[in-house]
């Protein structure tokens, strides 16, 4: 009898575990990277059906923080660009936004209105980032202004002073420099790029453009093979 306790309990450690050492899927992006948005329904996907494998963390790449050129100066650079997301993924885009002269081109803004979401209610994180890939590449809405967000704000429940005051905070602008500096000291210079943490080791699953099901498979081989070891 206290053998078979012996036993159970050492087994119920070893779950508490392995919960505890859960893999974790990271997906490094911007809410203004092109392929990332490409590669929404893709990553959304992978993401639902790898929930009980895997946790999920959301980290903002940082693509162009801080730019200050406009859409009209970079837009036959990113027509091209947009042209083939558009004929890869099927993503609807909008190109009027590229005759804009005043509409300056900084993902820092949309990067920390995720970040902003993240720290008042963290499940609606990643459905925030692509509702304002949606609001800049469909509606081509001015992701520089915090009040371009608050439609989206006020559809989950959250109050829009709230929401306005913490993304105005340094304290969100901090949590977004360190965001782009976790990508960079990754080392990713790509986005979209998804990385799969085990314990302390980071396996590059996927850098641009990919399917879910590519996904799918290379967490599971990496997993079987730790599983294995």
């Amino acid at each position: 009898m206290r053998i078979l306790f012996v036993l159970l309990l050492t087994l119920l450690i070893h779950q508490s575990t392995m919960a505890q050492n859960k893999p974790t899927l990271i997906y490094i992006g911007d809410p203004l990277c092109s392929w990332c948005y490409g590669f929404a329904e893709e990553i959304s996907k992978a993401k639902e059906s790898l929930k009980e494998k895997v946790d999920f963390e959301l980290i903002m790449g940082g693509l162009r923080p801080y730019n200050t050129e406009t859409m009209k100066s970079l837009g036959d650079f990113l027509k091209e660009h947009w042209e083939h997301v558009q004929e890869r993924s099927g993503q609807p885009f909008n190109y009027d936004i590229l005759n804009d002269h005043s509409f300056v081109y900084d993902t820092e803004p949309p990067s920390r209105a995720v970040k902003t979401m993240e720290s008042i209610q963290p499940d609606k994180a990643f459905e925030f980032f692509k509702a304002i890939q949606k609001t800049f590449y469909a509606d081509n809405l001015n992701t520089n202004h915090v009040d371009t967000y608050l439609p989206i704000v006020a559809s989950y429940g959250i109050d829009g002073e709230k929401f306005k005051v913490a993304f105005e905070s340094e304290e969100m602008k901090q949590a977004t420099r360190d965001d782009f500096e976790k990508s960079a000291n990754m080392g990713i210079s790509g986005f979209p790029t998804v990385v799969l943490q085990m314990g302390d080791k980071l396996i590059l699953i996927s850098n641009g453009y990919t399917t879910a099901t590519s996904i799918e498979l290379q967490v599971q081989k990496y997993m079987a093979k730790e599983k294995n070891n």
